[in-house]
């Protein structure tokens, strides 16, 4: 099927698809290459197989690029970009705002723009023929059952609903990826076309824009097309809007993407994992469906992003979309300031909420919201405005100085665990706790307050 420089494509907007014209696609200097500048060049040459885990072990976990890949000439590779305070200065945006500015985009969605294919930066080199073994998707940890992508996104397009998601690809052959799905949107989009004995188009897309990845790591309640709160993050921080393309098989994607594979999640399972994810701990092999890849193309001299699994970089993709979700539940109970995911609960699994509290039982109330809208996490520790809820030690001193275990903790059981969790029981499910170490309504604070 040919692409089409003038076609009247659809754009997928919440559940809806409106058909837009292509136009000419504008100049741009916010693509994944252009957060980059900081990195340092390794020119050196290195394996795919464990050597760049072990070159960001040994360089501190340095930002790097690596330009000359035994298994992958003419191809480089980034890893460590986009931890907290990188991904922050990369998009141009305070560490303190970074909440209330997806937040804000999450309400505020936008349509993207089509562009014409034949000037898009990621159709700049169309493979004669599919061979993902010549892209350098990396083997990090020993453990891992071989070559895994794991910061690639899927943009999955089926009866008219666009999603946009991570899961992580194991490299299975030269134009087969085994995908592990989690339950979220993108299963349930596959189970339903299983169900009627169909497949769903996809496209595999590596190293988009930073905000196109952080979007495509939120979920939802409901299905909402996350390249629309891509885009609003686009206009908002760069001042342009988000440019997409469409694929051979009707899939749109950024266009300004270092690398996109195209095809679809077939009929077929075959084992995916173990895997070492973002808990430090070896996931499980499990049956999973198979993509099978009909097309790839890249940009020139392109760089793909080999996201480490359980480091800073994975915990921050997981973790910071989290946050204003976690935020926006509990501000409909109680006022909340800020949330932060914590480095000991891998971004993920545990979270320290600062509230402006009003009355005698917020603390509670925000400690319940908060599991609401996050059901992955297991511990969540509530403090008032002066705490530093980065900073774990001054976390500790609120509990130690501000919480009672008797009267300032909720236990909850058989709730619904996480994955992640090891430690979870059979059945899947977990028990939960939460911790409200904020000073007493009513009382004289003063008594209360550090001089430190």
């Amino acid at each position: 099927m040919p692409l089409c420089i003038d076609f009247l494509g659809p754009v997928i907007t919440g559940h809806k698809v409106n058909n837009i014209q292509a136009t000419p696609l504008r100049g741009s200097d916010m693509a994944f290459r252009d957060h980059l500048a900081a990195a340092t060049i390794e020119k050196g040459e290195i394996s795919l197989i464990h050597e760049m885990l072990e070159h960001s072990q040994s360089s501190n976990h340095a930002m790097t690029i690596f330009e000359n890949i035994t298994e992958c000439p003419g191809h480089k590779s980034a890893i460590n970009m986009l931890t907290r305070d990188r991904l922050c200065a990369a998009i141009g945006i305070e560490p303190e705002a970074y909440i209330d500015t997806l937040g804000w985009a999450m309400t505020n969605p936008s349509t993207p723009v089509l562009v014409n294919t034949d000037d898009a930066p990621c159709m700049e080199n169309r493979a004669p023929e599919v061979d993902l073994n010549l892209i350098p998707i990396p083997h990090h940890w020993p453990a891992d059952r071989g070559r895994y992508s794991s910061a690639s996104i899927i943009i999955a397009q089926d009866n008219g609903i666009r999603n946009v998601s991570f899961h992580r690809q194991f490299l299975r052959d030269k134009n087969h990826l085994v995908v592990r799905l989690v339950p979220r949107h993108l299963r349930t989009m596959v189970m339903n076309a299983r169900s009627e004995g169909r497949e769903v188009s996809v496209a595999v897309v590596n190293a988009p824009d930073p905000v196109v990845l952080l979007a495509a790591a939120m979920s939802f309640n409901e299905n909402i097309d996350e390249l629309t709160i891509a885009a609003a993050l686009h206009e908002k921080l760069y001042g342009t809007p988000l440019q997409l393309v469409e694929l051979p098989n009707g899939v749109q994607i950024p266009a300004d993407a270092e690398y996109a594979w195209w095809g679809r999640i077939t009929l077929e399972d075959d084992n995916e994992g173990p895997y070492v994810d973002i808990t430090g701990t070896v996931d499980y092999e499990r049956q999973e469906p198979v993509i099978e890849i009909d097309g790839l193309t890249h940009r020139d001299n392109p760089i793909f992003h080999a996201l480490i699994p359980g480091e800073a970089e994975h915990k921050t993709l997981m973790g910071l979309p989290r946050a204003p979700t976690i935020k926006a539940a509990v501000n409909e109970v109680v006022n909340c300031v800020d949330v932060h995911m914590t480095e000991g609960g891998c971004g993920w699994l545990g979270a320290v909420l600062k509230i402006k509290k009003e009355n005698h039982d917020d603390g509670m109330k925000a400690i319940e919201a908060a599991f609401a809208g996050h059901k992955s996490m297991k511990i969540v520790t509530v403090v008032d405005e002066d705490i530093d809820i980065t900073d774990p030690v001054r976390v500790e001193w609120a509990m130690m100085t501000r919480w009672q275990p008797d009267k300032d903790t909720i236990i909850l059981s058989n709730q619904r665990g996480s994955s992640l969790d090891p430690s979870r029981y059979d059945d899947g499910k977990t028990s939960k706790i939460g911790y409200d170490a904020t000073i007493d309504f009513g009382v004289d604070r003063e008594g209360f307050m550090s001089v430190q």
